[in-house]
């Protein structure tokens, strides 16, 4: 195992939607609550993060076997204003909630606290950032972002910056993906920082080309957190089968989607509400590509429409049965399920 023994599969029980125990444990490397929240509280709402009707509380992750959630400051450049103010506004609201909720959770700044924060009865919160952007192509920014706690950051959402191109752009095509415009010299020099300080490079989101240079550029593994296969659905966001190959070979791993149209296309005029059955075609051509080292989960919950079948962080036993169905073994899915990112934890995290 991993880590300590108290961190194997046999070491958490939760119950099914059947009431039948299954051992699980769950690291979802991508989710946007901590955005939604603090936005909801803007509007003048309450929802918190021990408990709420998004798709993501602390009580619903305790009962569902969660290990690990990453938490995305998630920042829209044409929404927000200046996105380094707001990623500051949004770190320190996390922090409150952190230190509010610190019975149940506790963050993550190297590897070992995943072990300690279990052997504490806690769950683990790994913190990132949604939109290189924050960072106004300024190094310092960077390493202050780090400082805070950030230990991942994708390098675009849907706009340019000063970092490279996105493959989907507001407005945009999304079939047909950018194979020109890679990463801008400013790019390269912050992804080879990243790498330096211990912060994960994430090609989430980012273009085809940026893929390809991140691959040059890095040395250690990195992730694409919630990115599916696009030779299953042709979104440009998914990853193609040479992507999927790449990323296995250098160690890292990409974090399954539950947004439904990254899942598969479905007729014009017809609502596209999501199955687990679309979710399991992913798993398993992911695997087959790449072998099962380099799939993870990664839900995209409270930044995608509610997935009819898999609606919050509850139903990932859901998850479990029906890729245990589909001939996945117990052993696989711990590594899907959480073993194959904190593989990639272990060695990028000082």
């Amino acid at each position: 195992m991993i880590l300590a023994d108290n961190c194997s599969r046999n070491s958490n029980n939760s119950k099914n939607s059947n009431n039948r125990e299954v051992f699980m444990r769950v690291a979802d490397m991508h989710c946007d609550t901590i955005e939604r929240l603090y936005s909801l509280r803007e509007q003048g709402g309450s929802e918190v993060l021990r408990e709420n009707t998004l798709h993501v509380d602390l009580l619903r992750m305790k009962e569902s076997g969660y290990l690990i959630q990453n938490f995305a400051l998630f920042v829209q450049l044409e929404r927000d204003g200046d996105p380094w103010e707001r990623v500051c506004r949004l770190q320190e609201y996390y922090e409150r909630e952190m230190e509010r909720n610190s019975d149940l959770i506790a963050p993550v700044y190297r590897f070992s606290d995943i072990a300690e924060n279990d052997r504490a009865g806690r769950m683990s919160a790994l913190l990132t950032v949604e939109e290189g952007a924050v960072c106004k192509g300024e190094i310092e920014k960077l390493r202050r972002l780090y400082r805070l706690g950030v230990r991942m950051m994708t390098l675009t959402w849907n706009f340019p910056n000063e970092l490279g191109r996105p493959n989907f752009t507001r407005g945009g095509s999304c079939w047909e993906p950018d194979l020109t415009h890679g990463l801008t010299e400013r790019g390269k020099e912050f992804v080879a920082e990243m790498e330096a300080l211990g912060m994960i490079p994430d090609v989430s989101h980012l273009s085809d080309a940026g893929f390809y240079d991140v691959l040059a550029v890095t040395r250690k593994p990195f992730v694409a957190s919630h990115s599916n296969a696009r030779s299953v659905c042709p979104w440009v966001r998914n990853m193609t089968d040479d992507m999927i190959r790449r990323l296995s070979e250098r160690g890292g791993v990409m974090g399954l989607n539950f947004c439904a149209d990254f899942l598969e296309t479905v007729p014009q005029g017809r609502e596209n509400f999501g199955t687990v059955a679309a979710v399991v075609r992913h798993a398993k051509h992911i695997t087959k590509v790449g072998g099962m080292d380099v799939l993870g989960l990664g839900s995209d919950f409270d930044g995608i429409d509610t997935h009819r079948e898999l609606p919050g962080a509850q139903s990932m036993d859901v998850l479990w049965e029906a890729l245990k169905k589909a001939g996945f073994t117990e052993d696989q899915l711990d590594r899907i399920f959480w073993g194959n990112v904190l593989r990639v934890y272990r060695e990028d995290l000082a």
